[in-house]
């Protein structure tokens, strides 16, 4: 697929690079591949942290403690900053507030 024809991706996600120009197409697709891991993760994960609010009765805040927790063990395989995206942008998905996860961008 051409670049033109990509979803832009979102500056909360670019800034977890600190806001380092990337040089390269290697570390653009590379940047590329881990926004879509994170975008699929978050998308992935609406079923399950519904199902966890309304058959467990957690609040909303408590599933996504829960997910992030999960997510930012390293068995999880994400880079620093990106379970924050994640439950940051799984939040956005269920149109849900987000704690304070305690972790930059």
């Amino acid at each position: 697929m051409h670049d033109d024809q990509l979803t832009p991706m979102p500056e909360s996600f670019l800034a977890l690079g600190g806001g380092r120009p990337l040089r390269g197409q290697a570390a653009q697709a590379e940047l590329r591949a881990r926004y879509e891991l994170c975008e699929d993760l978050a998308t992935t994960l609406v079923p399950s942290a519904q199902a966890l609010l309304h058959d467990d009765g957690l609040t909303e805040e408590d599933v996504l403690w829960r997910c992030h927790l999960g997510l930012a063990q390293p068995a999880a395989g994400l880079q620093p900053g990106e379970a924050g995206w994640v439950v940051r942008r799984l939040a956005e998905l269920l149109n849900w507030p987000c704690p304070p996860l305690g972790e930059a961008a």
